[in-house]
């Protein structure tokens, strides 16, 4: 009897379904986590490249980050671009905010580039279609064409640009107030030159009017052009409009009352399909090879200046119409 009592009082006590005298079973122990190896994180320091002033600071850059993705930080962290009107209690920062300053050069109003760019044009023409010495042989100095059609181009040129003269002094209201001063050489060099080349031709003594359709072709070609003027003219108030004077604020163009501004249920830039036919108009009116390569090269220009207002109307405005297209309804 004593040795039973020593037994019982050596085993530990039986569990719930254990049976008494019989050893239970060992208990398994968890086994111990594995130790997370370390990851070193990098500290990336991003300089100017020509006057060496840090740009940018990056820390917990993974080993494995590529240069793709370091860049992709450093634009993160610059955050976005900011307007003259935003006020700062309504930007997404604290108490102490950090701005990045860009230097753009040297900068000239709008006002002044587009005078110098259009002013250009009309003189040149005028030159050519005057006949001022040096330009033909001198015996043609000062005298005028035997064609109508090279007046009436004359005529058609010089009001076009005359209207843009004056939309951009009256009409035109800019959401930014200047633009880089290098701008001015290289719009200066576009529209001054393509007119001194086509001025060139349409004026030249050798130069022969349409001959397949005749003066047909050309009052069908005048009533092209002067119905898109009137159409870009319309559009210009339109937009003109939508803009309280000395605002920038940005509204939805949509169709006035004018016939001309219906064209917006379609179109995002009607201003830019008026103008690609007024200058299909003059090509088909003077029948001249450096028009429509003017022609061809604006309509390049203006189709990536409308895709780039048509992406930014659909990233502003949800309810923006989508039966809209950049510049030529239904296709472009």
């Amino acid at each position: 009897m004593d040795t039973v009592v020593l037994e019982g009082a050596t085993h530990k006590k039986a569990g719930p379904g254990s049976v008494p005298g019989v050893p239970a079973p060992p208990v398994k122990r968890p086994k111990a986590k594995k130790a997370k190896k370390a990851v070193v994180f990098f500290e990336v320091e991003i300089l100017d490249a020509k006057t060496k002033d840090k740009l940018c600071f990056l820390d917990k850059v993974e080993p494995n980050a590529t240069i793709g993705e370091i860049k992709s930080m450093f634009h993160k962290s610059q955050g976005k671009s900011l307007k003259d009107e935003d006020v700062l209690q309504h930007l997404p920062v604290g108490t102490t905010a950090t701005f990045y300053f860009r230097d753009l050069g040297a900068q000239i109003s709008w006002v002044t580039v587009f005078l110098t760019e259009y002013g250009g044009p009309l003189l040149l023409y005028l030159m050519f279609y005057f006949r001022v010495p040096f330009i033909y042989a001198p015996k043609y100095d000062f005298t005028t064409s035997k064609h109508w059609v090279v007046h009436l181009a004359c005529m058609c040129h010089s009001f076009h640009y005359l209207k843009r003269l004056l939309e951009t002094l009256f009409v035109h209201r800019f959401s930014h107030g200047t633009m880089p001063l290098r701008n001015i050489f290289k719009n200066c060099t576009y529209y001054w030159g393509f007119a001194a080349w086509m001025a060139y031709y349409i004026n030249h003594p050798l130069y022969t009017p349409p001959t397949i359709y005749g003066e047909q072709q050309v009052r069908i070609a005048l009533i092209i052009f002067l119905f898109c003027q009137v159409g870009n003219f319309s559009i210009h108030i339109a937009l003109r409009n939508l803009r309280p004077p000395g605002s920038k604020t940005r509204k939805i163009p949509y169709p006035t009352k004018n016939p001309f501004t219906w064209i917006f249920l379609l179109v995002s830039c009607p201003n830019y399909t008026y103008e690609l036919g007024s200058w299909f108009g003059f090509t088909l009116m003077t029948q001249c090879l450096p028009v429509a390569f003017f022609t061809a090269v604006g309509f390049i220009q203006m189709t990536v200046w409308a895709k780039g207002k048509h992406r930014s109307y659909l990233k502003e405005f949800r309810d923006y119409p989508p039966l809209r297209s950049p510049i030529l309804p239904f296709v472009l």
